[in-house]
């Protein structure tokens, strides 16, 4: 886990779109209550605000929920897409964050919308708190997709929801998924081409997959900067490395 500590000056992380983003985030403005998919949401400081964004709003309207069976949702945020899920007859859904804020956010949206007993919500750092046996149909993160360099370290929880410094968080998403993924499960990550698509298909042919872009579409963001946002599928190639 990459442990909380100031910045160093010396390994810059982002550039100026991704701190005035953040920045916006953190505004005094920041609504408590927003309105998302016709319904209203809480939101908590310090937690990803899908206001500010379209990936939330995209990636919850691509998933293709698998209707009776099983979801895991990694940074969950606010909880949007873990609550639509649940909403759209997933069985059961996991849904996890590193942010402890994050997880408070998610469960009162499980409440607000009345599923808190089909999500069970976990702070946890990847896969960790997961039972080693759990596995799902489906699993799924709207990812940190700007790399920052391998030394820069987060200031905040929030920051967390933006950058990955040295694509760490990507690898350990990879590496633990077969684990916990049924033989005909689906492994899906929101992605942009704000990312560096190349180190990320590098990892992930270390871990015997194929990268395959499932939807993508282009939006322009509040900044006036154009995004293409990406859904990513992780075909399995074969066994996993040792």
């Amino acid at each position: 886990m990459i442990q909380r500590m100031t910045r160093p000056e010396s390994s810059s992380v982002g550039d100026a779109g991704q701190t005035l983003a953040i920045q916006r985030h953190r505004s005094p403005d920041r609504p408590r209550l927003f309105t998302l998919f016709d319904r209203e949401w809480d939101l908590v400081p310090e937690v990803y605000a899908p206001v500010y964004a379209s990936s939330t709003r995209l990636f919850t309207q691509w998933l293709q929920y698998p209707e009776g069976g099983s979801m895991l949702e990694m940074g969950c945020g606010a909880g949007v897409t873990a609550v639509m899920a649940a909403l759209s007859d997933c069985r059961s859904v996991v849904a996890i964050d590193i942010n402890p804020a994050a997880v408070e956010n998610t469960r009162l949206n499980t409440i607000r919308h009345g599923v808190a007993g089909r999500v069970r919500v976990l702070t946890s750092d990847m896969y960790e708190a997961l039972d080693p046996t759990e596995t799902f149909d489906l699993i799924f993160w709207n990812s940190n997709f700007v790399e920052a360099p391998a030394t820069a370290a987060y200031e905040s929880d929030l920051d967390r929801a933006f950058f990955d410094p040295g694509y760490a968080s990507h690898e350990r998403y990879l590496a633990g998924a077969r684990q916990h993924l049924l033989p005909h499960g689906r492994l899906l990550l929101g992605f942009a081409d704000l990312g560096n698509r190349e180190h990320l298909e590098e990892i992930a042919k270390r871990y015997r997959y194929r990268t395959d872009t499932f939807i993508e579409e282009r939006h322009t963001t509040a900044s006036g900067r154009t995004v293409t946002f990406q859904l990513l599928e992780f075909v399995p190639l074969g066994n996993s490395v040792s």
